[in-house]
């Protein structure tokens, strides 16, 4: 368990933020979802290079070497020329240009990270409650969609995996019971995790679909290079937007102190930004829904 501060060993100030509000859920649907679903399963569809999946069209074979061969397909991109190729010791002439393989698409889960700024840059306890509440309903709906939920927090000088990718509501509920909050804020860890933790997905779950909810001001002080902290944040953010993660970035800071530090780390993100006025745990969930639609 982490100290508190009457252990006079942890951070100056420090907290321990309780569980949040619980409300009842939304099914976190997407627009392939009203179009293709309406039962228990994983919710969203991708193209696939695997051999499993549904066969939904053809295309020019990427490689040399072809492993999915759409037949009906070349047959149809051989046919306008067989009168003119020689067919004497066969009943179909096919030369390579008329190869063509199988393009499919198959139900993939989606991994929705929250990334948290849990330093005392921002009213804290209000944004981990939030967050909270945010994951418990994602929750209710992913375990029946497959779907999984994760939380990096980062303050002091480190970041941390509180919640390992999950669907698991009663392990959920164990991790996220007291989290500590206060110190610096070393925003490069916490978006340097998150990488990792994408990272190691994309091995053991190749089809997964990737989205990073960050919260933060985007005012980093602590870095993890030699690189000044907004800098190396920065170029951490591009990495992560290179790794073809979806983000999503949440502008905690109030509008009388907003130095544009965390639209600044959206642009690095290719990532939409928002500012939540009202910071509660249904906003920040209908905000997730919004941009998985």
């Amino acid at each position: 368990m982490p100290q508190t501060a009457q252990d006079g060993q942890w951070w100056e100030g420090g907290q321990q933020v309780q569980s949040s509000q619980e409300f009842n859920a939304r099914r976190l649907d997407t627009q392939l979802d009203r179009l293709t679903r309406s039962k228990a399963g994983r919710r969203s569809q991708t193209k696939t290079d695997r051999k499993r999946g549904h066969y939904i069209q053809s295309r020019l074979p990427k490689q040399d070497k072809i492993t999915d061969l759409a037949f009906d397909a070349t047959l149809r991109a051989a046919a306008p020329y067989q009168k003119d190729r020689d067919r004497s010791e066969v009943a179909l002439a096919l030369e390579k240009q008329d190869l063509r393989e199988k393009v499919r698409v198959r139900r993939s889960s989606n991994l929705i990270l929250f990334v948290v700024d849990a330093s005392w840059s921002m009213a804290v306890s209000e944004r981990m409650e939030a967050t909270k509440g945010a994951i418990m309903s994602l929750l209710t709906d992913a375990y029946q969609r497959r779907d999984r939920v994760g939380l990096i927090v980062f303050h002091k000088n480190d970041a941390n995996l509180v919640l390992s990718p999950t669907n698991s509501v009663p392990l959920a509920k164990k991790a996220l019971i007291d989290i500590a909050v206060g110190g610096k804020t070393p925003l490069s860890a916490g978006l340097m995790l998150a990488l990792e933790v994408f990272r190691k997905e994309s091995y053991t779950h190749p089809d997964v679909i990737p989205m990073m909810i960050l919260l933060t001001d985007g005012a980093g002080n602590v870095s993890i290079s030699d690189l000044p902290p907004q800098s190396e944040a920065h170029r951490i953010a591009n990495m992560i937007q290179d790794a073809g993660v979806r983000s999503v970035v949440i502008n905690m800071e109030h509008k009388a102190f907003d130095q544009g530090l965390a639209q600044l780390l959206a642009d690095q993100l290719d990532a939409p930004c928002h500012t939540l006025e009202e910071i509660r745990a249904d906003t920040l969930y209908r905000t997730v829904l919004n941009e998985l639609e």
